[in-house]
Formats: C-alpha cells, structure tokens, sequence
C-alpha cells in the first residue's frame, strides 16, 4: 500500500478545448474574479520592477568607472524605490490570488459536495470512495495549488524569459547568442534530471511504505502469528522489504551524486563560460564592466526561468487534470433533491405498497436478472416478511422501494399511485430503513436519533429511545446522549447500534418501514430487546422485513420466499409449514432443529 501524494496525478495534455474547461472553473468565482484580474497587474508590475533591477545595478557598478557619487546616490535611491514597489505588487499579488482562490474553491467545495451527496445510488455502485474522496481532497488541492501560485509564477517566469533576453541583447548580442546556446540547455536538462531523481526517491519512499505495511499486518494479527509460530516467516519477508528498499535507496544515491556533479560541472561551467566571454568582450572595449554585471544577473534569471518554468508547466497540466475530473464529477446528473432543508412539510402517504410484474437487474451487471416478474401486495399497518437464500433478491427489494435504482418493467405502486410519480424527498420522507450493518456518524447519541428528524425536541429523542428499549443503556454512559459513538458508531456494540437505529427511525415515524436482517447479527440477549423495539416500531405502519432468522417472522401477516428472482411461496407461517418440499418449510425445518 504506497503512500499517496500529488505527484501521482495524471497529467492532462494542455489544448484549447482542454483550457476552455478550466476556464469554467471561473464562473465558480461570482463576484470574486476581479481579483484575479487585479492580481494580474500586480503580476505585471512584479516582473517589470525585476527587470529593472540588473539594469540598475550594472549602472550602478559603472559609477565606479565614471567616479560619480550623485549619480551613485541617485541609481541605489531607484533601486530601493524599485524594491519597495515589487514588495508592495508582490504583497497584492499574493493576498488577492488567495482571496480570489480561496472564495472560488469554498464553492466548487460546496457545489461538488452538493452535487456528489444527490447522486443515485447507481452511481456509487461502481465507484470506490476512495477515488471520490482523492477528487475532493487531491484534485482540488491540486487546483488551489496552481491558483494560488503556479499560474502566477508561469507567468512571472515567462515575463522573465521575454524580457530578459530583450535586454540582454540590447547588452550585446554575441553574449546573448552564447547563453542562449548553453544556459538554457543545461538549466532544462538539470529539470529532467532533476525530475528523474525524484521519482526514484518516490519508488523508494513507496518500498519503504511497503515495509511498513508489514510491520502493520504483523502487530495486528500477532496472535495469529504467535499461534502459527510464524515469527521466522515474518522477519525473513520484512528483511526481503528492507533489502530491496537499501538496493533501491544506494542506486538513488549514486544517481544523486550524478546530479550533483552534473549541475556543479555543467550548470556553473556554463554560467563561467558566459562570464568569460562577457571579459574578453568588456576588456575588448565591447561592453563596460557595469554592463557585464548586468548581463550576468539577466543570464541568472533566464536561466533559472527556464529551469522553473518546465516544472510549473508540468504542474499546470496536472491542474487541468484534476480540473476536468472534478468536473466530470459536477457534469453527473443528479437526484431531484432539495440542497436545503425542505420548509414544507411531508405529505404523509398511507403505506399500501404494490409490486407489479418487477424485473431488475443492476447497472453494473445488466446481464443478470436479479428480479423476475415479482408480484406481492402489503396493505397498511401488514408486516410483510421475505426470505430466501443470499443473492436471491432480498435488499433489493428495499433499495427499489426507496428508488436507489429504476427498475427495467413493471410497476412498483404505493396508495394507487406509480412510485415514480411521488417527489422523491417525500416518498423517502416516508420510509424508513432499519439496516443489519448499522451505520451511524460519528457525532453524539444525540445527533444520531436526531438524524431520523434534524429538528427533534428533546423530549421527542427522549421517548423515541425509551421506546427503541435505548435508554437505560444511553443513562449508563457518564456523558448519557452526549456520549461521542466514534466513527461508524465503534464505541457500541451491535445491539446498541441497533437500538439507536431503531430510535432514529421512530423519531421519523414513517408509513413504510424496511427491516432489513435487523437482528441477525446479535447475540440472543440483544435480539429480545431489539425485538422488543422493533415491535412498538411496527405498530401502525406498512412493514417489509428482510430475514434470515424465521423465528422473528412466525407472526407476519404474510411471508414471501424469493427464490432466484422470483417470488416461489406466498402465505402465512401456518400455510407455508403445511406445503409439501416446500423451501420456507426445509428451511423452518432447519433451522428449528439446528436451534
């Protein structure tokens, strides 16, 4: 597992239809973009106050020659002003790029959060998490990298460059054709060399993350090493780890040393050789010393422009990258979900729920039909079971109730009305699910009741955990409901987690209730009392249960046995006992003698 970092995103190759939409990223400014504009003319003044500075000093150097100290007096008093102009431009220059990014990128944040948050489920289903959270964090670092400074110094370097070669040859132009010929060369060359240098530090840094990926695995699992007696084994793979990161580590050593000696010789050779002739062409008469100075100080900024300004270009494109894919992002089609909290409220629906003639089959996997022409029928206030083997259909049952995926025929009918012809807000405004891999935020006891109705009083939490049988243990906490759960509710055990969820959905008192192997994780002690909470959550609602165990559904008014997308029995735990090799009854059988 190698580290991550920036200098692993793709580079995108700058073009003009690549530019125009960067360039979009702008309208994400509002009010803001005259700072940009501004802070370029700071940028101007910053590069032409630059260039002004060798040209002052060569003549301040020649007031030597000339013996002129009000001359001398004069030129330093320009070069202090010209130093407290480009401090002043740099200091507007760098506040008003900050501002301007920082305002931009708070709402390319937001609208990509927004956006990402409302999309179905259709799509995270075939996206990792991982590569959604490097969009928001990565991509848009990368983004307010290049904002913030990149583009600026670009062109500040490319000012540099243009200007300063125009001055050098107005110092003369032999020098000028001779550093032309060797200082850019070797200053791009030092860049590759550079560049190469650091990727094998990387693959030495990613060898070394490798070695610490072991140390991880070993402290974790020790006590399956220990029982395994398997010491020897780890040592030898971590001594092969660290061999290799010392191979790899000398070779970059050596390619160091490559480099040094390169830019010693090469680099400042080429610096030397342009001093030189600049010598023989002073002493030939061709140029005053003053000139020289000059010229040497306009080669150094040319040169380290030319070094600077292939890296910035690099990180440019690697900007537009990470532009583009933000965008594809924002470019994705959301759900018709409101951004803010809805000021309407509900309309509360009755619960009668239809399945008609349902195929299904996922997104990512068209070629498997998941549901086959799924017929039922739950009436308000009925308790309807469905059970069958894993991968039969079950949950997605549940997830096309809450209109996760769109179904590929049929019709799915809640009160004598097409689920598609419901808001979307207010048909999930209705329903309620309680899941077997609880999830909860990692806030407050609180907040996570509260998270079935964000404006709970706090009496409505209070009974809603009395009810959900959460309360004794909620008051055992010294903090009580503002006992922090940890991430993904780790601080509670299963049946705790269970009974918040259990909370969370009565406080959002639903007409449809999905119960999706709510119990099946728990030790028998906790299913009593999450049992216990579910049955005061059924009361006066449209429940779906999805289970495993069928102790817990001997009393659903119907139970559906879903075999291979298809709904293969249908009737009361009473009926489906008596069915002659029926599968509700071999598994009854089962699992009753089993317990």
């Amino acid at each position: 597992m190698a580290r991550y970092n920036e200098n692993d995103l793709p580079k995108s190759k700058i073009t003009a239809t690549s530019l125009n939409k960067a360039t979009i990223i702008f309208k994400y400014a509002g009010n803001h973009q005259w700072k940009f504009y501004v802070g370029l003319v700071f940028l101007l003044f910053t590069g032409a106050t630059a260039l002004a500075f060798p040209k002052l000093m060569g003549m301040l150097i020649d007031c030597v020659k000339n013996k002129d100290n009000s001359e001398a007096n004069m030129i330093a008093l320009g070069l202090v002003v010209i130093l407290f102009l480009q401090s002043i431009c740099s200091f507007f220059r760098l506040s008003l790029f900050v501002n301007f990014t920082e305002n931009t990128l708070a709402n390319l944040r937001s609208a990509l959060y927004s956006n990402l948050v409302k999309l179905p489920m259709s799509f995270f289903s075939q996206k990792r998490v991982g590569e959604l959270n490097s969009r928001i964090s990565a991509d848009i670092t990368q983004i307010q990298d290049t904002l913030t400074s990149t583009i600026a110094e670009f062109l500040r370097q490319f000012i540099l460059i243009i200007g300063g070669v125009i001055l050098l040859a107005t110092e003369s132009l032999k020098l000028t054709l001779l550093m032309l010929s060797v200082v850019p060369l070797v200053a791009v060359a030092a860049v590759i060399f550079g560049r190469f240098i650091r990727k094998y530090s990387k693959k030495v840094q990613d060898q070394v993350a490798e070695s610490q990926v072991i140390v991880e695995e070993t402290m974790q699992g020790i006590s399956i090493v220990k029982a395994f007696a398997n010491e020897w084994y780890e040592i030898a793979r971590y001594d092969g780890k660290i061999k290799e990161v010392v191979k790899l580590a000398i070779k970059g050593g050596k390619y160091s040393g490559y480099f040094a000696s390169f830019i010693i010789f090469c680099l400042f050779g080429a610096i030397v050789a342009v001093v030189w002739y600049g010598v023989r062409l002073s002493i030939a008469g061709e140029m005053s010393v003053g000139q020289l100075i000059s010229f040497v100080l306009y080669s150094t900024f040319v040169g380290a422009s030319f070094g600077g300004i292939a890296e910035l270009y690099a990180q440019i494109q690697k900007a537009i990258g990470a532009t583009e894919r933000v965008f594809e992002l924002l470019d994705e089609h959301p759900e018709k979900i409101n951004s803010h909290q809805n000021s309407t409220t509900i309309e509360k629906i009755q619960g009668n729920v239809t399945f008609k003639n349902v195929q299904f089959s996922y997104p990512s996997r068209t070629e498997i039909m998941v549901l086959k022409d799924v017929n039922f029928t739950a009436k308000f206030g009925q308790k309807i079971a469905i059970v069958g083997p894993s991968g039969a259909g079950k949950s997605t049952i549940s997830s096309l109730l809450l209109r996760f995926y769109d179904i590929d025929a049929g019709e799915i009918i809640i009160d004598g009305k097409n689920i598609y012809d419901y808001d979307l807000e207010n048909l999930r405004g209705n329903m309620s699910i309680v899941p077997q891999d609880v999830i909860l935020f990692g806030g407050t006891i609180r907040e996570n009741i509260a998270y079935g109705k964000p404006d709970a009083t706090e009496e409505e939490i209070l009974l809603a955990a009395k009810q959900a049988n959460a309360f004794n243990f909620i008051e055992g906490f010294p903090e009580k409901f503002d006992t922090l759960v940890g991430e993904r509710g780790i601080k509670l055990s299963g049946g705790q987690r269970q009974r918040i969820a259990i909370a969370r959905a009565l406080l959002k008192n639903p007409s449809i209730l999905i119960l999706d192997e709510a119990t099946s994780s728990l030790d028998s002690e906790s299913e009593k009392l999450v049992q216990e909470a579910l049955e005061i959550l059924m009361q006066g609602r449209t429940s779906i249960i999805i289970a495993h165990r069928l102790s817990t559904i001997r009393s659903a008014d119907q139970i559906l046995v879903l075999d291979n997308g298809i709904i293969s029995e249908q009737g009361t735990h009473q009926e489906l006992i008596t069915l002659e090799n029926g599968t509700y009854k071999n598994l009854s059988n089962l699992q009753f003698s089993n317990s």
